[in-house]
């Protein structure tokens, strides 16, 4: 492919702004990140506020969060096939104002299916949006820099979500559920002004996007799509009393995903799928190659599939606790949403310095052991939440929130590049949206099987006591044990992803 050219493509920033165009570039897409990040994780806290409003039980409003992820998740997935047809640019925008229609259309919404038709609508741009700053740390800075510019960003990114609860909260008290869905606005529109000034129009590696490359792989990504579905209802379905649909969309799920990574394997040994494409000339035809939607040789590279295995299991715990934990709060000790948001903000603000310290220590010890330790703190904090109690005051919970706080301070700097590092550079774009994608497969997952077992917990209480407040708190403690087993488990995937190869020197 031809250098790109023009007064926005890569070489013409770089030239304008010169060494400073990586980190402004940076800042750029991290603030459309934090908005991702915001949608993705703020609404949380107005589950309970939406169910009565809209007079929905726990397992229909909790769609409002996993519809988001399910979009998110396998959107991911078109990220590099996005990025080499129509560059970094115009990509990026158009996700910056599918994130901003989102948030007004969910904010003035009057029925349910217009709220999930805006989470979808906000998923599918945060999904698109979610591998590109792992794209551009791994390939615009030197491997010696990528610790550093991997905290910056990440303390950057977790702002948002340490900071959105605690205004999240009063604004739901003071204003409803629907001021949620505002505050990710100013974000996207900021994240707007600044793409137009920073962001390039190449596509990775600073070449011209091109509209005759390879097209999407349609087929893969309703395999990958219809399977996540199957997946998430299914265990939707093992909270009601019909085992036998739930067996069977999971049985269903599972095929889906075997078929598509046969699909994935076919594509990638033939070369691409041809197909016969008019030229607008009458009679004449030419062949277009498909090319797989996940490249599959990212996994024959050890330390990758330890740390997409590392991923997928970190995002059941992630996303599941970032779910159960203000739940927990609410529903188990009875606390207000905003005395909820205020009291986690400490423990935000110190996850964004753990990251940002993380980033500039990162040479000192290799990703592995940050990931390793990481997973060690957050695990332990789940395993010791059963020791809360409201008798004996709430002091232990804020230190374990705090404590899991720095737990995925060490991990979430350090994982990407503990994974993609010793990548060939051409397989870094798909690296960055598989590992992306399997960490919210996990994560879509991991809601559901929290919402599951703390249900299941609670009606074994229910029915076995009469005192219900002990019921909800021993259901919820058993919830933060099984948090803590899959965490744990994770582990053992984070020792061997240890094996990477040394990185070199070429930036």
């Amino acid at each position: 492919m031809s250098l790109a050219q023009g007064p926005h493509s890569l070489q013409a920033l770089q030239a304008r702004y010169g060494e400073r165009h990586r980190w402004l570039l940076l800042l750029s897409v991290m603030l459309g990140s934090m908005a991702a990040v915001m949608s993705s994780t703020i609404l949380n806290v107005a589950i309970p506020d939406m169910s009565q409003h809209f007079t929905l039980g726990q397992s229909r409003v909790q769609w409002v969060t996993s519809g988001f992820m399910v979009a998110m998740t396998v959107s991911m997935l078109t990220t590099p096939w996005l990025l080499s047809r129509y560059g970094y640019r115009r990509v990026y925008e158009v996700c910056m104002w599918l994130l901003l229609g989102g948030g007004v259309v969910g904010g003035l919404a009057n029925d349910f299916p217009l709220v999930m038709a805006a989470r979808v609508a906000e998923g599918l741009a945060a999904g698109v949006v979610q591998p590109i700053p792992a794209i551009i740390i791994l390939r615009a800075f030197a491997s010696h820099e990528q610790g550093r510019a991997s905290g910056l960003f990440g303390m950057g990114v977790v702002l948002a979500p340490a900071i959105g609860p605690s205004i999240g909260g009063v604004l739901v008290d003071v204003f409803g559920w629907r001021s949620i869905f505002f505050m990710v606005v100013p974000l996207a529109m900021v994240a707007l002004w600044l793409s137009r000034r920073y962001v390039p129009t190449s596509a990775p590696g600073g070449v011209q996007a091109d509209a005759g490359s390879p097209g999407l792989d349609w087929i893969g990504l309703a395999l990958a799509s219809v399977s996540t579905l199957m997946l998430l209802n299914g265990l939707v379905q093992l909270r009601g009393d019909d085992l036998t649909v739930a067996v069977v969309l999971l049985l269903l799920a599972g095929v889906g995903m075997a078929v598509f990574v046969a699909w994935q394997r076919h594509l990638l040994k033939s070369g691409g799928r041809m197909r016969r494409a008019s030229s607008g000339r009458k009679g004449k035809v030419h062949p277009v190659r498909r090319g797989p939607l996940m490249n599959l040789q990212v996994f024959g590279h050890r330390h990758f599939a330890m740390g997409a295995l590392v991923s997928f299991t970190y995002g059941i715990a992630l996303f599941g606790s970032t779910y159960l934990l203000p739940v927990y709060m609410q529903m188990g000790l009875r606390l207000s949403p905003s005395y909820i948001g205020a009291a986690l903000l400490p423990a935000g603000i110190l996850l964004a310095v753990t990251i940002a310290a993380v980033g500039r220590l990162s040479h000192r010890m290799p990703p592995a052991h940050w990931v390793s330790w990481g997973l060690a703190l957050l695990a332990l904090s789940f395993a010791l939440m059963p020791l809360v109690h409201p008798a004996a005051g709430l002091a232990l919970l804020w230190i374990l929130v705090i404590l899991g706080r720095i737990g995925l301070g060490f991990i979430l700097p350090s994982l990407n590049l503990g994974a993609m590092r010793g990548l060939p550079k051409d397989l870094i774009p798909q690296a960055s949206s598989v590992i992306g994608f399997v960490r919210m497969l996990g994560g879509a997952a991991g809601v559901s099987i929290c919402a599951i077992v703390l249900e299941w917990r609670l009606a074994v209480y229910a029915h076995a006591s009469g005192i219900q407040s002990r019921a909800d708190l021993r259901a919820f403690n058993e919830t933060f044990v099984f948090l803590a087993t899959m965490t744990a488990l994770a582990l053992l995937a984070a020792w061997k992803m240890g094996e990477a190869p040394t990185p070199t020197k070429k930036d």
